[in-house]
């Protein structure tokens, strides 16, 4: 369900109420959408049933039905409701609230406490509702739009159980335009098309679809509008994205693991919502240029520089022209043979180096400038490859300690295979000498 604008003092019986206020939902089966919370196998549906309501972190979208659903928690439960924003309320303001509920509470009744934005308190801020939450002074029901294992103290999460509400699918928008459209007591002048399209605008948040509605009813047209004629008047929504926030990591990840999955269309989409989103192309760059390592390495050695081509493509030209550059760079790595046998090997060379650091080269292999590092046996024995048959003497380099560790194993994808058979063929020889 939408959350429909959060809610100050009651307002004046004369005053205009916008659309979303109007639809605000009274009881909780009148809520759109998070049936996965509110339906008869709801998690949330179950708690109320069994008269097991603990503090709770809203987490999801603007305009999916955090505030309407605090509210209409506290309806239920017979609890007094208090709405704050982490964005304009600060310790003072905190311990208000806490001694009103205390009040309220010696006085029989409870308190629930809706605090929006709640990842905007810091961990002072976060600490102080922990002993209101333990003696049962507030029942918290905090509400953010970032991820709360990143934005709220484990001490808080630990108290409190974290429900995920989703943004809004096109049905339950739909649902909410009929609503609207029943309120206001006749249709909108859109053709289908063009009705698909208004809700496509709100992008799953159904405050703004509200918002969208009323101001489509307010034209006065003879004919219903098609996409095009809606498209002129309304501006579509910008598309939720925070450069520093959950979405700039949940894109990425989705741009990355479309690139291992050689899906160039995927991702294309990925590289563009970011764009689209106000991403810094120099960022993308950046991580692009770090999948042709990790993803494509050796099975590919030109990747990376295709990608350094193309990130200095779009230092020389600059935006927009040069974004093309980083999206042909795209299109290469969906493509290109895929290894990760480089990354690991290194990751498990540096784990063998951590744990076998204090052993000393073989004396074979090091320099002897002195007599006295002569006399300690420095440089006896080396065998001086390119002097060798095949230029190959196959000594050992590693410390005498520790013995001959395999990191490094291609896999038969691109030039990977080539790779596999030099490795053969030295495996190979190496066996021949030390037989010989």
């Amino acid at each position: 369900m939408a959350d429909l604008f959060d809610t100050g003092p009651p307002a004046a019986a004369s005053a205009p109420r916008p659309l979303a206020d109007r639809l605000r939902p009274q009881h909780l089966d009148e809520v759109i959408g998070q049936a996965h919370l509110l339906g008869p196998e709801g998690s949330l549906r179950i708690m109320l049933d069994g008269g097991t309501l603990s503090s709770l972190v809203f987490w999801g979208p603007p305009g999916v039905g955090k505030t309407t659903i605090a509210r209409l928690l506290a309806d239920e439960t017979d609890l007094h409701f208090v709405q704050i924003s982490a964005i304009f309320t600060g310790m003072p303001d905190l311990r208000k609230v806490f001694e009103a509920a205390r009040m309220r509470r010696s006085n029989g009744k409870g308190t629930l406490l809706f605090v929006d934005e709640i990842h905007r308190f810091n961990k002072a801020q976060q600490d102080g509702f922990l002993p209101h939450m333990e003696d049962g002074t507030i029942l918290l029901v905090g509400a953010t739009t970032e991820n709360p294992s990143f934005e709220l103290n484990a001490a808080v999460l630990s108290r409190a159980q974290v429900m995920v509400l989703e943004r809004l699918d096109d049905t339950a928008m739909e649902q909410l335009l009929l609503r609207a459209e029943a309120a206001l007591g006749r249709a909108l002048q859109l053709d289908e098309a063009a009705r698909r399209a208004l809700r496509d605008m709100a992008d799953g948040d159904g405050r703004a679809l509200l918002n969208l509605a009323e101001q489509v009813a307010g034209w006065k047209s003879d004919t219903a509008l098609d996409t095009a004629g809606l498209s002129a008047r309304l501006t579509r929504r910008a598309a939720q994205y925070d450069k520093s926030g959950d979405a700039h990591y949940n894109l990425i990840s989705a741009l990355h693991k479309s690139v291992r999955g050689s899906d160039p269309d995927a991702s294309l989409y990925w590289f563009a919502r970011m764009l689209e989103g106000g991403e810094d192309p120099r960022y993308l760059a950046r991580r692009i240029t770090r999948m042709a390592v990790e993803d494509i390495g050796l099975a590919d050695p030109q990747a990376h520089r295709v990608c350094l081509d193309a990130w200095e493509t779009y230092e020389r030209l600059g935006s927009p022209e040069g974004e093309l550059a980083l999206a042909q760079a795209v299109i290469y790595l969906a493509l290109a043979p895929k290894s990760n046998a480089a990354y690991a090997a290194y990751k498990a060379a540096r784990a063998s180096a951590k744990s076998t650091g204090s052993h000393p080269p073989p004396k074979h292999i090091l320099n002897a400038p002195t007599g006295m590092m002569k006399d300690q046996g420095y440089g006896k024995d080396y065998a001086y490859d390119h002097d060798a048959e095949d230029g190959f003497s196959g000594q050992n380099y590693f410390p005498d300690a520790m013995g001959r560790a395999t990191f490094y194993e291609p896999v038969a994808r691109g030039f990977e295979r080539d790779l596999t058979k030099r490795i053969a063929y030295f495996k190979g020889l190496r066996a021949k000498r030390e037989r010989g």
